[in-house]
């Protein structure tokens, strides 16, 4: 498969992905803000690696990736179905820090503007 179809494909199922989180009704997904920051599809579309972060920290993601391994068989279901895929990539969910990560270097770039206007 050419680079930009593993691309798109990419997208897509990433918000796929992104829709069905919002219908699940396990607690530890419904629980926290989730964003799915990447996907990763291996070159012949059979596995993909999703990276999951929360808003909330590094072990509500992990806490969220364990509520959506066990809703694996629905997401991947849902997933095919809407995208009229021949082969629906096997979902691999990992626990990612990097929004967590984008807020605290916010914060931090926050208290240096702060700090050069006080000295100003």
């Amino acid at each position: 498969m050419a680079g930009y179809r593993i691309d798109r494909v990419s997208e897509d199922i990433s918000r796929e992905i992104t829709a069905v989180i919002r219908e699940l009704k396990d607690p530890r997904v419904q629980g926290c803000l989730l964003t799915v920051v990447r996907v990763e599809v291996n070159s012949d579309a059979s596995f993909a690696k999703v990276y999951i972060s929360a808003m909330e920290g590094l072990d509500a993601a992990k806490n969220a990736v364990q509520g959506l391994k066990s809703a694996t068989g629905f997401i991947r279901r849902r997933v095919g179905g809407n995208l009229h895929l021949r082969k629906t990539p096997e979902l691999k969910f990992i626990a990612d820090d990097s929004v967590a990560h984008g807020i605290s270097i916010a914060e931090k770039l926050k208290e240096l503007d702060s700090g050069e206007k006080n000295d100003g």
